[in-house]
């Protein structure tokens, strides 16, 4: 299996080294050009750790595992100086590999293990919580075979966390997800899409909302037990979240926009895709957010001028165009123009007439040049 030195050939090992080299010579490390210039390194055991890590931080994962096999001090340097580690290349197996080698790379503060078949199983998840307590980043995406042992292995293990991806676990419970929320208090990103489960408005009420006020960012998407409260909930207690996706939650209404856009000054992104229940009320109030988050800018000694910069109201069919028009009018980040999209209207007929003020410009200085003044 990959990773164990007696199964690394020395053919395996001079690829490995020709690899290297060559990234050490087409890279910017003043050092390795100089030693190779003096022919200092002219095998792969020549290498000095520090120029190791250097190099190693510009090549794939797969070369990184190689490498750790070269010799004991490469395998040590790597084991405990590696901070980042992507598994997700691999199609087959990804569980006895998270099982071999997480337990052996100490220091990792990245762990990337997005799959396109489910591989992963709870064992290998509580390996890593085990032995990974630095971590900060993990990304677990379309583990569809994980159940809540995996939850509460994380939340004891790595609460570190600053950034957790489980988008597509099905599987987990909102009783998990509100367990780990307890312990994962420093979460700033956190990826629910399909969790459909585990994102309610129970774990949104009882944990998110109450435990994780440094969050900014969160995706809900398609969770459809999310409702008002549990939205409501967190936008009162994380005010400083700027990301919320809210697409293809059905059950929220205009309050709940309401509630993120009098709450949470710093926000600059919302998904409302396929939000039937969205009238012209939420669109009012964010429009009118403008002016309440310049208030608080002035208080706080802060420039927010920008707001929002994407939104995404494609399906919402009861809004009209003056609210909409409202909405883009206050701010200016918000385009409709061509490349520039960032204000999502897709689906919505009665909407064709709002645009932007880039796109009113043009449209009058295209109209000026197809009819100059006479």
């Amino acid at each position: 299996m990959v990773g164990k030195d007696n199964n690394l050939r020395a053919e395996d090992l001079n690829l490995c080294f020709e690899k290297l080299m060559m990234v050490a010579a087409s890279g910017n490390s003043e050092k390795g050009m100089n030693m190779m210039k003096l022919g200092v390194i002219t095998e792969w055991k020549d290498i000095p750790v520090e120029l190791l890590m250097q190099i190693l931080s510009l090549v794939d994962d797969q070369t990184v595992i190689t490498a750790s096999g070269v010799c004991r001090g490469w395998r040590d340097a790597i084991y405990f100086g590696l901070a980042r580690l992507s598994l997700s290349w691999c199609s087959k197996n990804m569980n006895n590999l998270v099982l071999s080698l997480v337990p052996k790379f100490a220091k990792l503060q990245i762990l990337i293990l997005r799959q396109d078949k489910p591989q992963l199983e709870d064992n290998a998840v509580e390996i890593i919580a085990k032995c990974c307590h630095e971590l900060q980043i993990l990304d677990l995406s379309k583990s569809f075979k994980l159940t809540d042992r995996s939850l509460y292995a994380v939340a004891l293990g790595c609460r570190d966390l600053s950034k957790l991806n489980i988008s597509g676990c099905s599987a987990f419970s909102d009783n998990a997800l509100a367990y780990l929320a307890s312990f994962c208090r420093k979460l700033k990103v956190l990826n629910l899409c399909g969790c459909v489960r585990a994102a309610s408005d129970t774990a949104l009420q009882a944990a998110i909302g109450q435990y994780c006020n440094q969050l900014q960012s969160l995706n809900l998407g398609w969770c459809d037990n999310v409702g008002d409260v549990g939205v409501t909930t967190l936008a009162y207690g994380c005010p400083d979240l700027r990301t919320v996706d809210l697409c293809g939650c059905v059950r929220i209404t205009d309050d709940s926009v309401i509630a993120l856009a009098n709450r949470c000054p710093h926000l600059r992104s919302l998904g409302l895709y396929y939000c039937k229940n969205i009238t012209d009320r939420a669109m009012y109030s964010l429009a009118h957010s403008k002016v309440n988050n310049r208030m608080w800018g002035s208080v706080k000694g802060e420039n927010d001028e920008e707001g929002l910069r994407t939104l995404n109201i494609s399906q919402c069919t009861a809004l009209t165009p003056s609210a909409v028009q409202a909405v883009c009018d206050s701010f200016p980040s918000l385009h409709t123009c061509s490349g520039r999209h960032s204000l999502i209207m897709s689906g919505c007929l009665n909407l064709t007439s709002v645009h932007c003020a880039c796109a009113v410009h043009a449209h009058r200085a295209f109209t000026s040049f197809t009819h100059p003044a006479h």
